[in-house]
């Protein structure tokens, strides 16, 4: 596994790019998750902007669910244990960013007066947006937060 600082400056660069804050933190881990690009771009796809722009959950944060889901999660319906540990997991990804950003709701974070969905048109990508926006920082984070766990869990399973 690359390093923390890797995944975190993978993501800030896919976000640079062009993608959405879900696609740039998922897109960073594709590699190591064994899924193509382009998979993990569609799939993504649809939780910027707080879930296609409505501004609920940051997109950083549910790119960083993807990864834990795709890296931890469980199949098996009757395994409790199993589905209990990774929403352990997940209330403890969302704690951590929390504690670093203050909130994982997407208008909180970006400080936005109104509740409810934005335009559907994404904001052109000027320098202005990102001079504007906290987003490039957001999406390093939540890539070092889930690259972090990843290590700290290889290292007990050494």
């Amino acid at each position: 596994m690359n390093s923390k600082e890797y995944y975190e400056e993978r993501a800030r660069e896919l976000f640079l790019s062009g993608y959405n804050c879900s696609q740039a933190v998922l897109g960073a881990f594709a590699q190591e998750l064994s899924m193509p690009l382009d998979m993990a771009l569609r799939l993504s796809s649809s939780f910027g902007g707080g879930m296609g722009r409505l501004r609920e959950v940051c997109g950083a944060v549910s790119g960083m669910f993807m990864v834990a889901g795709l890296k931890y999660g469980y199949s098996d319906t009757s395994d409790h244990a199993a589905k209990t540990a990774h929403y352990t997991l997940i209330q403890s990804l969302a704690k951590k960013f929390s504690e670093e950003n203050g909130s994982i709701i997407c208008r909180e974070l970006l400080g936005l007066d109104t509740k409810g969905a934005d335009s559907p048109v994404p904001s052109e990508r000027t320098q202005g947006y990102y001079k504007k926006r906290p987003c490039a920082e957001l999406v390093a984070q939540a890539a070092g937060i889930i690259a972090q766990t990843m290590i700290e869990k290889e290292a007990d399973n050494d």
